[in-house]
């Protein structure tokens, strides 16, 4: 249950670190909110965000191989950036407008929650769940 917290805080932290990484390239594309409110709705975002990668995402993944296979794989980022745009359109803490700001921010976001996730979760991720 902690290590679920652990991962749960980790991935709003990435997704404010990409939006503000974001809007250094893209000024006003990718917005997060700040307010208390804002910040509560960005955990219930990420947790929709996973959802949706975890099954909108995997179909769309699967549907699209032949693709994949064309494109050596990069195709996958389009598909990760199509999930992140429709999760970013719900108005839950955080909002995409376009495209191209979808693509960064799942680029940027996967890369941060990587680091992130390798730091803080190196020794807590050995196949048992520790409370």
């Amino acid at each position: 249950m902690k290590n679920l917290l652990i991962r749960w805080v980790v991935l709003v932290v990435s997704l404010a670190a990409a939006a503000w990484l974001t809007s250094l390239v893209l000024p006003g594309q990718f917005i997060i909110d700040t307010s208390v409110k804002g910040v509560m709705l960005c955990f219930v975002g990420v947790a929709v965000l996973s959802l949706l990668n975890a099954t909108l995402g995997k179909v769309l993944k699967f549907l699209t191989v032949p693709l994949s296979c064309l494109t050596l794989g990069l195709f996958s980022l389009v598909v990760n950036a199509a999930t992140f745009f429709v999760a970013g359109n719900l108005n839950l803490g955080f909002q995409v407008k376009g495209f191209i700001a979808a693509l960064l921010g799942s680029l940027l976001f996967s890369a941060v929650n990587g680091v992130l996730g390798g730091v803080l979760l190196k020794d807590r991720d050995h196949g048992r769940d520790e409370d």
